[in-house]
């Protein structure tokens, strides 16, 4: 009878864990808008420093407004036209704490008659301040950050190293090749192309509070020629923000069968 009824109260210990898996944690998973994923390293997009694989969004393939800035940060000043838009788990920050990650900006559209842009948002979840902290565009020469007709970006950015001028890529006339342009990887529209290489963007401006992070990239005036936004190693006060919260509930799930399996060992040992 003993044996029979620690054996039930494993099997409830497993439902109860398997719920919470399911229930709490799956209201925070990460989402995406039009086309995200995972790389590793792919012809110019290098890995980032001391990371295995990072993550992008990409106009190519991207729907109508998929990563057009949201308009409470006000308008880009450029005509969005399509493009992709991720969004982390959410996390919680105290005042100030240092939000970090790095990221490349590649595209394939020069030119200033079709900046494309990327950014990045700090998103409140329960009703407090939204941040603009990063901005990426297409311009001929000069630094690519902030971008040049995105608003301002919010007080206690910074960027290490501060310049991020654009680098011609490997491909014709200076284009990106990286898989994530599709079909115009390795193609250049004109003077501009190329990408930033990893940079380091490090905001510490926001108030206490609950957020996600949003990183989104977009085409402008037309959908050819197309730009990506790679981007690795979210951090909140050094702390890794995730993007696939059901691994933890996997992890946390194997722990507890481990536990439970030991234990009733240990039980039959005993009768």
């Amino acid at each position: 009878m003993r044996t029979r009824s620690f054996k039930l109260k494993i099997l409830t210990l497993i439902t109860g864990v398997g719920l919470l898996m399911l229930t709490p944690l799956a209201a925070h998973a990460s989402t995406c808008v039009g086309s995200c994923g995972t790389d590793t390293a792919n012809g110019d997009v290098t890995l980032p420093p001391g990371f295995s694989s990072y993550n992008y969004v990409t106009t190519a393939n991207g729907p109508t407004g998929g990563g057009t800035l949201p308009s409470l940060f006000g308008s880009p000043g450029v005509t969005s036209t399509n493009g992709s838009t991720f969004t982390t788990d959410a996390f919680t920050a105290t005042a100030g704490e240092l939000i970090n990650f790095n990221f490349n900006y590649v595209t394939s559209d020069g030119s200033s008659t079709y900046p494309d842009y990327a950014w990045a948002g700090l998103m409140s979840t329960d009703g407090g301040a939204n941040y603009l902290i990063f901005s990426a565009q297409t311009q001929p020469t000069g630094n690519t950050v902030p971008g040049e007709t995105l608003p301002a970006l919010a007080p206690g950015t910074a960027l290490v190293p501060s310049t991020s001028a654009i680098e011609p890529g490997s491909g014709a006339s200076g284009g990106p090749v990286w898989t994530e342009l599709g079909t115009y990887s390795g193609s250049c529209y004109d003077v501009g192309c190329g990408l930033t290489g990893w940079i380091e963007s490090q905001f510490t401006g926001e108030a206490a509070g609950s957020y996600t992070l949003e990183f989104g990239v977009s085409n402008a005036t037309d959908m050819n020629y197309d730009s990506g936004l790679a981007f690795a190693g979210v951090e909140v006060g050094g702390q890794p923000v995730g993007s696939v919260p059901e691994a933890s509930s996997l992890a946390l799930l194997g722990a507890g069968l481990a536990a439970l399996l030991l234990a009733f060992r240990r039980r039959r040992r005993m009768s």
